[in-house]
């Protein structure tokens, strides 16, 4: 496989900190590579050079010639007063009838929520959520040699970023994309950049194979990489003990990674834990009877609900959007009081909030003083400690604690309020998505601190590993004004959303394509018989379209596999030629039907 950019001996700093330190790399055709590490460290900073948005300070970039390359990254600005077809299609030089008969086209539309935008609405009117999906909308749609994506699975919900992975694992671009979303880590990476202490590490793999080679490399270390050492051990498993799912791709050495956690125990007592929630928490912790919810304009969200969290119970919350989890979140901490119905909340209950907002920090403070004024010293499980150490658990180095709050970026102050709800010892913890702006150590860290944390935890969260990770049980609003349990937790609200979806879906709308009639009259549209029988051939040949597009991406990766061999590409150019031939068919039958439908 060819190299597309090479970066050899490249540095680049920003005052007195160096963020790459003589960094040599290389990404090749069709790889896919995930790129972890600190908040800060440098990965931004990476992709830019990559890519070309920032010049390195010293060393070379090489590219080769003819690069077909798209970057989406957290500080790209979409131009004002275009729409979000202009931003998205009109790169594209397709006619309307051209780029809607490509099922493609249509599919990452879907698949990415710009559908549901809007394709006539200006950026203008779009929140920082829709503009980063129409920015990466642009780029998944365009045929290109290379994907570079910084957090792209932000403002997504769980179906969101499962659709994502499964499209960029079907494309035949190279892909480099910076993500904190581990489940989405270990389904797209074939290989992983680790950028620490100004150099790039990589590994083969994703995730799971990255925190293998972590334990391996910490269990080397000496005494003062200690702590890490465990916390990698201890996610390892983790990794190891959970659903074959999580570990669908074990090319790690299986002898190696047994004798690592050996001696490792399970993540939590669960029994020990609940057991000593009770004692602290009593029969009762918050219950809602035949509760209803509704949105401030009066639309209902849930109705006739009866809910009763107990002692030490760890309950994850999905949903589709606008569906109420927010809502029904702050119902919980009694900030909203239900429409009807009522809530009862126990005597010894003292609930923990860390809401999405970041409006309840004191800017005025320095960081240690913030977490200080919550209180001095809290009791972790069986052990006591000081606010300067859960702050520093949680990412805040000695100097960092210094600084003013008001100095921090969105993702320390993330972390802070996170320290801030963690240091006033609630019984009762609301985590209203904690993991975003959340770099993967921070999370192993968080994560580690609630394996010991007994009480009654309700998480609303968009990051699936999490979800398995903490939560003993998920719990799902669909829209239907109910609150649902799900035993199979994420893959079973996934198939379940496939299913409403797919019950849902009205029949094939074909797209109207504007065409004058000959005499200058309105355009005729057909009714009847004739127009049942066009609609269900459109339905079908939307159908083997997407079949036939599944048999070309297979046929490009088998290609791919089979440079060598000469007598097996002759055969697989050959199909790939009959499947090309025949779905270009079938698009052409597609888009006269859909003139016809006009």
């Amino acid at each position: 496989m060819a190299n597309l950019i090479n970066l050899e001996q490249v540095s680049k700093s920003y005052g007195v900190k160096p963020l790459l330190d003589s960094v040599s790399l290389g990404v090749q055709e069709g790889e896919r590579i995930g790129v972890v590490g600190l908040n800060g460290g440098g990965k931004t900073t990476m992709l830019e050079v990559l890519a070309g948005i920032e010049e390195p300070d010293s060393g070379r970039v090489s590219r080769v010639g003819g690069l077909r390359m798209a970057v989406v990254t957290q500080r790209g600005a979409l131009p004002e007063g275009a729409t979000v077809a202009e931003v998205v299609l009109a790169p594209l030089g397709l006619a309307e009838h051209e780029w809607a008969g490509d099922a493609r086209i249509r599919s990452i539309l879907a698949g990415i929520g710009i559908d549901s935008l809007g394709l006539d609405r200006t950026v203008e009117g779009l929140s920082g959520g829709e503009r980063r999906r129409v920015a990466l909308a642009a780029a998944l749609v365009r045929d290109l040699d290379l994907l570079v994506l910084d957090e792209p699975t932000n403002h997504l919900d769980v179906e969101g970023v499962q659709w994502l992975a499964e499209h960029l694992l079907t494309r035949r671009s190279a892909l480099v994309v910076v993500t904190h979303d581990r489940w989405f880590l270990d389904t797209v990476a074939s290989r992983t950049w680790e950028v620490v202490g100004g150099k790039v590490e990589s590994y083969e793999g994703g995730y799971n194979d990255w925190i293998f080679a972590r334990a391996e490399r910490a269990r080397q270390a000496d005494a003062a990489e200690e702590r890490r050492q465990n916390l990698a051990r201890k996610e390892l498993a983790w990794l190891r003990r959970g659903p074959q799912a999580r570990t669908s791709k074990p090319r790690y050495r299986v002898e190696a990674a047994e004798a690592l956690i050996a001696n490792v125990p399970p993540p939590r007592d669960s029994v020990a834990l609940a057991s000593f929630a009770k004692r602290r928490l009593g029969r009762v912790v918050i219950e809602l009877e035949d509760a209803k919810l509704t949105t401030p304009d009066g639309r209902e969200l849930v109705h006739d609900l009866t809910w009763r969290l107990a002692p030490g119970e760890r309950v994850g919350l999905v949903g589709v959007n606008g569906s109420g989890k927010t809502t029904l979140l702050r119902t919980l901490a009694g900030e909203l009081q239900p429409a009807s119905g009522r809530r009862i909340q126990g005597q010894t209950v003292k609930i923990g909030w860390l809401r999405q907002e970041l409006d309840d920090l004191p800017t005025d403070m320095r960081v240690l003083d913030a977490v200080k004024d919550v209180a001095e010293r809290i009791m972790l499980g069986d052990k006591e400690i000081s606010a300067g150490q859960l702050a520093e658990r949680l990412g805040f180095t000695p100097a960092r604690q210094r600084t003013p709050v008001g100095d921090l970026s969105g993702g320390e102050r993330r972390r802070l309020q996170l320290t801030r709800v963690l240091m006033s010892e609630p019984n009762v913890l609301l985590l209203d998505e904690p993991t975003n702006d959340l770099d993967i150590d921070t999370l192993q860290q968080l994560e580690d601190i609630l394996d010991g944390w007994a009480g009654t935890m309700v998480v609303i969260s968009h990051d699936r590993y999490l979800v398995e990770r903490i939560c003993d049980s998920t719990w799902a609003l669909f829209g239907d004004g109910k609150l649902t349990n799900l035993p199979g937790g994420i893959e079973e609200y996934l198939r379940r959303r496939a299913a409403v979806v797919a019950a849902a879906a009205p029949g094939p709308a074909p797209v109207r394509v504007a065409v004058a009639s000959t005499d200058g009259g309105p355009t005729v549209v057909r009714d009847g018989a004739a127009d049942r029988a066009a609609r269900k051939e459109l339905s079908r040949i939307e159908r083997q379209v997407a079949k036939l597009s599944e048999r070309e991406n297979a046929l490009h990766e088998e290609l791919a596999a089979a440079a060598t061999d000469v007598q097996v590409l002759q055969r697989l150019d050959s199909e790939l030629r009959a499947v090309v031939a025949e779905k270009e068919s079938a698009e052409e039958r597609w888009m006269e039907l859909a003139a016809e439908l006009d």
